[in-house]
């Protein structure tokens, strides 16, 4: 499917030896090992690499789980009442991407980096426009890469994980780069969970 791209892969994160391949091939495997972009890496040396490559593999986790599938598979919402579909997830991640590097960490203003999909009026645009139309699904893909882009960008010359941050307007805490790599492992690993099962109802594949 155009868009997806499993095989284009993330950037390879700085390291030293390469991680070893699983050794078997277990029944439970979504894809092949040997065609699967996140086995196979550099093994990643010092913090900033190994978040960085964290972050990598659950981005690529989710180009695997919307993997093969078109614009009405990837727009198909889990069960009522929820909004949830694979193309809403992608959406939401690039907003996610977005927001924190471009204009909390980065500093930008709303009229530098506006909102992608969600607006006060809509606040829940990135799920509620994921609908079954190929340009959108297109649209979507390209601004996620463009966001991740950004997001590797900003974090490769920032002079460390500390100096980089931004403070909480209504309780003034300061949150630093670290905290949120941190974080954003932490926000694609809970979707991946949601495109576990959002890809297990579409077509019954299941697995890493």
């Amino acid at each position: 499917m155009a868009g997806c791209g499993v095989k284009s892969r993330c950037p390879p994160v700085a390291g030293g030896e390469i991680l070893p391949r699983m050794s078997s091939q277990r029944a439970d495997m979504f894809l092949p090992l040997d065609e699967d972009p996140r086995e196979g890496r550099p093994r990643p040396v010092g913090e900033r690499a190994v978040l960085v490559d964290f972050l990598h593999q659950q981005r690529m986790t989710l180009e695997v789980k919307c993997s093969g599938l078109d614009a009405e598979a990837l727009a198909r919402r889990a069960v009522p009442p929820s909004t949830l579909s694979l193309l809403g997830l992608v959406r939401h991640m690039a907003e996610v991407e977005r927001v924190w590097f471009r204009c909390r960490l980065g500093g930008q203003s709303r009229a530098q980096a506006p909102w992608l999909y969600c607006t006060e009026e809509e606040p829940d645009g990135d799920f509620d426009g994921a609908v079954a139309d190929p340009a959108v699904v297109e649209q979507a893909w390209a601004t996620w890469r463009a966001e991740c882009a950004y997001t590797d960008a900003f974090v490769a010359r920032a002079p460390d994980l500390e100096r980089v941050s931004w403070t909480v307007p209504h309780n003034g805490r300061v949150v630093d780069l670290r905290e949120v790599l941190v974080h954003m492992v932490e926000e694609y690993a809970r979707h991946n969970g949601h495109a576990d099962l959002l890809r297990e109802r579409i077509d019954g594949r299941r697995g890493q």
